[in-house]
Parts: C-alpha cells; structure tokens; sequence
C-alpha cells in the first residue's frame, strides 16, 4: 500500500481497538489513540525528508509525488488519486504535527473517552484526506468527513453553550459545503465530465456565460464567487466568520488548536489548490477585491481582539486578523507573496497552536479566561510566563521568531502590487502588537492576585505538547528555509501559471 494512504486511512485502523478497550482502561485508550496519531506523524518525517523540493506541481501532473492512482468509480470518471506537491506538503506535515500533540492535550479529559479520541482519528482522516486528494469528488468527500467529528466534538466535550456553537458550526459548514459541491458539479460537466483536479487546472473552463439571474456572468467569475464563499467561511473571511469565537470559546482545547491550527488553512488551501489554477482569468480579476477583504479582516480582526476580556476569544479574533495577511499574500500574485501567505500558514498554525494550548493550561487550574482576573502570574508560574511571552512575541512576528518572515514577505509581495492595502494593513501588526502586551501584562506583570498564590506550575506533559512548538518558532524565525524551501517552488510555478 502507497504512504499517502496509510498517512491518510492508518487512524482508522485504532478506531475498532478503542471500541474494544472497556471504559475504565483510560490510559490504555489514551495510548492507543496516541499510536494512532504516530503513525501519521512517522510517515509524515519520511515524506520530508524523501520530498523532492525541485518538482512544481500544482498543474503539472507528472511532478506530483508520492502519487496513487486507481480507477474508483468508473461509470462517473472518479478515481482514487492522491498525490502532494510543495503545497499541500506543508499542510501534511502541519496536520500530522499538530494531531499528534494535542492527542497528549487531550490526556486531561476524563469522559467518553473511547467517543472522544475515536472522533478525534476520524477528524485526522478527513483532514490528511483533503491535502492529499487530486480527485475532486474524493476532496469533496473529505471535506465533509471532517464535518460530522468536528460537530460531535465540541457539541459533546464542549463548554456551556456546546449545542450552539456545533450547530453554528455545522450550519455554517454545510452551507459552504452545498455551494462548493455545485460549483464541483459545474466544473464537471464543463470541463468534460472529469474530477481529475490537475486536468482541469490545464482545461477551457473560463469561457462562456453562465447566465445566472438574468446576467451574463462569465462561467469562470461565477464559479469562482462560490468556490470563494465556500473556502471564505473556513478561513473565516469577514463577513463568514462569526461561528468561529463561539467555536473556539465553546471546543475543548485540543479542538481549538486543531480548529485553528488547520481547518482554517483549508479555506486558503482550496482557494491555492482549486479556484487559482482552475480558474486563473478570474483569479486575476478578483485578485484587488481579494486584497481588500485581506485589509478588512487584519483590522477589523485586530480591533474585535483588543475589545475581549475573554483570553480565548481574544486569540480567535487574532486568528482572523492573522488569516488576513495569508490572503494578501494569496491576491498579491507575487513569488514572495505567495511564499509567504504558505509559510504564514504553517506558521500560524505553529504559533496559534502555541497559544490555544496556554489558554488550556491556565483554564484547567483557574477555571475561568478573564484576563484581568489574573495578574503577576509570571513570579508564580516561570516556566508557564515564559513560554506564554514566547507564543505572544511569535504572535506578533517579533524579529526572531517564525511570524516575522511570513509576515515579511506577504508585506514585500503585497506592497508591490498593492501598496495602499499593504500599507493600511501593516496596522494590523501595531495593533497585533498592543492588544497582546496588554494582555501579556495583566495576567503575567504587576502584584500576584493572591487568589492564585498556590497556583501550579506547568507540568511535565503540557511542556511535551509546548516544546516542539516553540522549537519551531525560534528555529523558523532564524532559518525558514526547511519549510520555505519545500513550496519554493509550487509556488513559482502557481504565480506563473496564473499571472504569467
């Protein structure tokens, strides 16, 4: 069997073993549920290292990797094709990190345990799935795989208002889904009745008029507009985004990092993936208006972070605004632009990771996220403050740490195709920059809240699941070039292929 599969299908594999494992053997399930997410994550450091960096991709066929290729069901041209490039690479490797980490996250829960981490494998199946899958209809059918583990997971182990925020969710989700799926069939029967993504990406799907409502909408535009609204609301682009605070307020931990860690970067995938080569005359017609919406959700991102008093909804706030700068590296049509809207995502979802899980940290003994319930709390908890001032001084891409040269180059690549977004936009970073010192000094600086004199100090797992991503960061933020140098070169050919 082919790596990309049993990086993609091998969870499953220790669903029926935690089915069997009776209900008081915690341990026994939460290990089980670990090995689960190792495999991929062993697999995922073979890809790294065999990942031939000087193959495109993207609407080259034979320069994707690691391909399988198999006829599925044939009356309707859908195969089972798998295969990365220097894009979706990245992705994997973030996916199988990140999944593996907050299993140990997850250690800390102690109901439904078997429901739980067998949800948790089905949701790393689905996501692997949609960054390996070169078939459409088999990335459609991830796409909604991840769907139902997602809704189950914070409607279950959620917080109060856990029925809401799923359903939220769900709906939001589905309502992309449904739009995505017509614009899937559209492409389908225009581009010769073929899922096979690559061929459509070098096909005639531009011309002609769609006649939606009595205009003369070109076909390309059209279907570019819904494969936007679908992708918009993962990322979350404003106005989509407002299922994303409850969300993440509402999901335990672990589902927020990984909420926040990758199934945002799949919005912004699909629009790299799909609607750019699929789709370049409208691309390039949407790319200033794209542009726009990046200014938008940077500032009205960072402003809505600023107004929080709740310490997790703040973070889910910087997540727009940070999500924001991947966009105005997408629109930007730049090799440095692109570069760094990829690596920001990845590290994003690194930093993002970092600071879901302090927020988790600080929850499980305090009970609460009031940022100014706290105070001082860096001469009680050393370790814990220092570990937050590095997640924190990421965040707000400090020179140094792995935000800084994302944030770099989409500015470079922005500023040169569109200087007045790209300037208005570097606010972003100044406001990024007051919002986190300020929170940084009401629960960290000052006198300790004597309410917390005895609070405990951070421990030996919550450090396992930290340490890795701090490691990144730093190492990132000094030498990006074992991340950048895996996409390099998709993403030259992807601009290429689009803006010529």
């Amino acid at each position: 069997m082919d790596i990309l599969t049993w990086i993609t299908f091998s969870p499953l594999l220790f669903i029926p073993i935690l089915l069997l494992l009776p209900e008081n053997r915690k341990n026994a399930i939460r290990w089980t549920a670990a090995a689960g997410t190792a495999v991929p994550l062993a697999l995922a450091a073979y890809l790294y290292g065999a990942f031939d960096r000087t193959l495109a991709g993207i609407n080259e066929p034979g320069s994707f990797q690691f391909v399988v290729r198999n006829p599925w069901i044939e009356s309707f041209s859908i195969e089972y094709y798998m295969g990365i490039d220097g894009l979706s690479v990245t992705m994997v490797l973030l996916t199988a990190l990140l999944s593996f980490l907050c299993i140990f996250a997850s250690f800390g829960i102690d109901r439904g345990l078997r429901g739980y981490f067998s949800m948790f494998l089905l949701l790393e199946v689905g996501m692997m799935g949609v960054f390996c899958a070169l078939d459409f209809f088999l990335f459609y059918l991830f796409w909604e795989i991840m769907l139902l583990p997602m809704y189950f997971l914070i409607g279950v182990w959620g917080g109060p208002r856990k029925v809401y925020a799923a359903i939220k969710f769900f709906l939001y989700t589905l309502f992309g889904s449904v739009l995505m799926l017509l614009c899937i069939l559209a492409l389908y029967f225009k581009g010769g009745h073929t899922f096979d993504m690559v061929r459509l990406m070098n096909g005639a799907v531009e011309s002609g008029s769609i006649g939606l409502f009595g205009t003369a909408l070109g076909f390309g535009k059209a279907i570019f507009i819904g494969l936007f609204i679908g992708f918009a609301i993962k990322v979350p682009i404003f106005p989509f985004h407002t299922w994303l605070p409850d969300a993440h307020v509402e999901a335990p931990t672990p589902i927020s990092v990984i909420l926040a860690g990758v199934l945002l970067k799949m919005g912004t995938y699909g629009m790299l993936r799909i609607s750019y080569p699929i789709l370049p005359e409208a691309t390039r017609w949407f790319a200033p208006a794209l542009a726009a919406l990046a200014l938008v959700n940077i500032v009205y991102g960072a402003l809505c972070a600023m107004a929080q008093k709740d310490l997790k909804k703040l973070i889910a706030y910087s997540s727009i605004s940070h999500m924001g700068f991947v966009l105005l590296g997408m629109s930007s049509g730049t090799v440095q632009g692109m570069n760094g809207a990829v690596l920001q995502m990845f590290n994003h979802g690194t930093i993002t990771a970092m600071l879901f899980l302090l927020v988790g940290v600080i929850y499980d003994r305090a009970h609460h996220r009031e940022i100014e319930g706290f105070g001082g709390l860096a001469g009680r908890t050393p370790v814990y403050a220092t570990f937050s001032a590095l997640a924190f001084f990421a965040a707000i891409g400090l020179p140094g740490l792995s935000g800084f040269i994302s944030e770099a180059l989409v500015l470079i690549g922005g500023f040169r195709t569109f200087p007045a977004f790209t300037i208005l936009s570097a606010s972003g970073i100044v406001l990024g920059a007051a919002y986190m010192l300020w929170t940084y000094q009401r629960i960290f600086l000052g006198p300790l809240n004597e309410k917390y004199s005895a609070l405990p100090e951070i421990d030996g797992r919550e450090i396992f699941t930290l340490a890795p991503l701090a490691a990144l960061a730093v190492l990132l933020g000094f030498y990006p070039h074992p991340i950048l140098g895996m996409m390099h070169s998709s993403m030259s050919h992807l601009v290429r292929a689009v803006w010529g």
